[in-house]
This record gives C-alpha cells, sequence and structure tokens, in this order.
C-alpha cells in the first residue's frame, strides 16, 4: 500500500547527493506526510536522523555544497543546512532505536519514517491510515504536555492538511489547553500566523479557541470576535468577486520579511480588543512587528468611518493618507460590520484607481519649494500649508503650481 507514495519521496528531488548521508539515514516528519499524500512543496523542508554523528554529517554536507549551517541544539545533536531552495534538518536520533524516536512525537501522522536508500517506510505507529483516513491522531497525551505548542500545532496541521482531529486526541488538547501559557509568544505566533492566511484556518482557529488554546495569549477575544472571522471571511469573498485587484491586494504580504497578509490583518484584529490601544498593547505582548500591529490599529480606527455616506473629500483626502495599505483590510472590516458595499463602492474604486486624484494626490509643491517661494523658515507650518494646498487641489480649487503658491500665501496672511 506504500507503492504511491514512494515516488513522491524520491532522492531525486534532494538539494544534495544522497550518498553524503551515512547509512541508515532517515527521513521523518512532515515531508514523508507529505510525500504520501502528493503535496508538492517549492521550497523543501526535509528532516532527517541518524543513530549517530548527526552534527558532524550536517556540517560536511554544509561545507561540501558551501551552504548554510546552523546549530539548532547542541545538546539534542540537532543542526540545520540551509540550501537555496531547501532546509535541510539533521538530528540525532531520540533512544535507542528509531522506533523509540517516532514514539516520542506528535501525531502519528508526523511519526513515520522513509529509509532512502532502501526506498522502506517504517510505520509503528500506523500513521499511513491514519493519513488515509485524513486524521490527525496524538501519539500520545505525554508528548503533547512535553511540548504544549503541538497543541496549537495540531489545529494548525488540521488546518493545512484538511484533515479533522481524532476524538480521543481533541479530548487530551482541551485537557491540556491551560499549558499553552508556558509556550514563549512567538512560537505561538507562528502557529497562528499559518491559520491566519489561509481560509480553511479560519474555522480552526475559532475551533481553538472554543478548546481554550487562545485564552493564554488573546484576553479579549468573544464569541462575537469569533462571529467576526466568519463575516470577514465572506466579506473577503464578497469584495474579491466584485474588485478581483482587492483580492490580490489583501493576499499580499504586509511585507517581504513578515508573512502575514492583508487579509490575516482583518482576522487578527477580530481576536484583540476593539480599542486601537488596548489592542496594541496586546499585539506588542505577542511580539507582533510594528508594521502587523500598526495594521491591525489602524484598520480597527478606522473603519467604523467608511459608515458614513456622503463623506466629504476632504474628509476622503485624510481617509487615505492615514489608512495608506491598510484600506483594503479597513473596508474588509467595514463591510463585515454591516457596512453597505454599495456605500464604500466609491471609496474602493477611488483607492484601486492609481491616478485618482483623492485617494493618490500628486503633490503640486514640495517643502522645499513653499520655503523658497513664500520666504519662510522650515517649521510645522510647512506640512500643515501642504495639507491645505493637496486638499485645495483634490477640491478642484487649484490645478497649478502658480496657484498653489498663491494660495498659500493666502493661508499666510
Amino acid at each position: 500500500m506504500y507503492k504511491s507514495a514512494l515516488s513522491s519521496l524520491s532522492p531525486e528531488n534532494y538539494p544534495f547527493d544522497l550518498d553524503l548521508l551515512p547509512q541508515p539515514v532517515y527521513l521523518v516528519g512532515g515531508a514523508v506526510r507529505d510525500g504520501i499524500l502528493g503535496r508538492k512543496r517549492e521550497y523543501l523542508d526535509l528532516d532527517f536522523i541518524l543513530p549517530q554523528d548527526a552534527v558532524k554529517t550536517a556540517k560536511k554536507l554544509a561545507t561540501h555544497y558551501k551552504a548554510g549551517f546552523v546549530l539548532l541544539d547542541k545538546k539534542r545533536q540537532i543542526a540545520r543546512v540551509v540550501f537555496p531552495n531547501a532546509t535541510v534538518d539533521i538530528a540525532q536520533q531520540e533512544g535507542d532505536n528509531l522506533e523509540t524516536d517516532l514514539r516520542r512525537r506528535d501525531f502519528t501522522v508526523n511519526a513515520i519514517a522513509f529509509n532512502p536508500h532502501t526506498q522502506e517506510i517504517i510505520d509503528p505507529l500506523q500513521g499511513y491510515d491514519d493519513i488515509e483516513k485524513r486524521l490527525l491522531r496524538m501519539v500520545s497525551s505525554k508528548n503533547l504536555e512535553d511540548d504544549p505548542l503541538r497543541l496549537m500545532r495540531g489545529y494548525r496541521q488540521a488546518a493545512q492538511l484538511g484533515f479533522n482531529l481524532d476524538g480521543e486526541t481533541q479530548v487530551a488538547i482541551r485537557q491540556l489547553a491551560p499549558l499553552l501559557c508556558k509556550v514563549a509568544a512567538e512560537r505561538f505566533r507562528t502557529e497562528l500566523g499559518y491559520m491566519l492566511v489561509d481560509s480553511p484556518g479560519t474555522q480552526w482557529i475559532i475551533r481553538a479557541w472554543e478548546d481554550g488554546l487562545l485564552a493564554a495569549f488573546f484576553k479579549n477575544v468573544t464569541t462575537a470576535g469569533c462571529e467576526y472571522l466568519l463575516k470577514v471571511e465572506a466579506a473577503a469573498v464578497k469584495l474579491s468577486q466584485t474588485w478581483q485587484q482587492l483580492g490580490i491586494e489583501l493576499n499580499k504580504y504586509v511585507r517581504d520579511t513578515v508573512k502575514t497578509n492583508w487579509l490575516g490583518i482583518a482576522k487578527l484584529a477580530c481576536l484583540v480588543s476593539p480599542e486601537p490601544e488596548t489592542a496594541e498593547i496586546e499585539l506588542t505582548q505577542l511580539t507582533y512587528s510594528r508594521a502587523e500591529i500598526k495594521g491591525v490599529t489602524t484598520a480597527l480606527k478606522l473603519f467604523p468611518k467608511l459608515n458614513r455616506l456622503q463623506m466629504p473629500l476632504r474628509e476622503q483626502y485624510f481617509l487615505f493618507q492615514e489608512a495608506g495599505l491598510v484600506f483594503p483590510t479597513t473596508s474588509i472590516l467595514a463591510v463585515a460590520h454591516d457596512t453597505l458595499v454599495e456605500g464604500i463602492a466609491p471609496l474602493i474604486s477611488r483607492y484601486l484607481n492609481p491616478d485618482d486624484p483623492v485617494a493618490h494626490p500628486t503633490p503640486l509643491l514640495s517643502g522645499k519649494e513653499i520655503i523658497l517661494a513664500l520666504n519662510i523658515p522650515a517649521s510645522p507650518v510647512v506640512g500643515d500649508l501642504l495639507t491645505e494646498i493637496a486638499i485645495a487641489q483634490v477640491e478642484g480649487k487649484i490645478a497649478t503650481e502658480k496657484e498653489a503658491i498663491a494660495f498659500a500665501r493666502q493661508l499666510i496672511k
């Protein structure tokens, strides 16, 4: 029954020559599971275990290919080799034999080993059967207790794989949920991050809250907040169908170095206090980046304003200036909170038009030009003048550089 899995686990796909690894060596964890499922990744994440000399082997591999080398755990003898398109972790086998090592893992689907030299699959815990059943089943509650992050990881993996949780496993997770307070905030945040960016993750975030897994980190999450997660998802679908470009914007990462997308920011806003100042404190404690915190707090502050009909151009200008790249997130939150799509349609159209003078104004003058033209010193007044010039331009009162200078001169008087 394992034959179908062997082709997708072929060593030909490895970023190195397999002969550089000693025998016996075993590929374990997510790579084996995904290989059996036929899931392909552009960036490979491979985990190998060796009976001995794990760090020594990793150093040899890194030296041979001039690849990056990171010692992850000196005591447990785990090292990482970083290739351009793959990360290879090599760890010392835990226990006296391979089965002992596998029995220390989190879920049976991750406790399958593959010998790339002999093409043999070792599956003492019937993980392959659970893969066929699309079931996430714990190896033991003790293993989950040893690293409570595995509780959250179970929900994340269920979301990513489209699996269900085994009943006994879910009961154990609920009982162990209070232990998550011992987990470092950044580790928890990473697991939640995977669930925020994908649609299937939304339901599992709600289930995680219902089972007590969010309580240690999100003090202000409520039943209503969880309901808004679903409304945000529905709003994103609705608006993306009308404005395809908006959907593209929502799926862009906040930054290249921050793997949270703008839709994820909208969902995160549902899990924190609706008060921006309190939300900022919560997210700071969870070690979110400045960009993510600003995205959430800006959206929370601005989305109620989108409920206003017939917003004057002056207010629209300030709205777009403050929102910036957060506008798609803001619009999704507004619709999720019952703002009519028809009401914000003109604002969305403005935002998506790069030539729109209200959402994306082109300044008539620079601060330096104002200073020279009016013979005034550099001060906050210059910034105020530039703002008023921009608004006058938006309102059609001025259109040229000459008119802008005359307008500014009149304001000074």
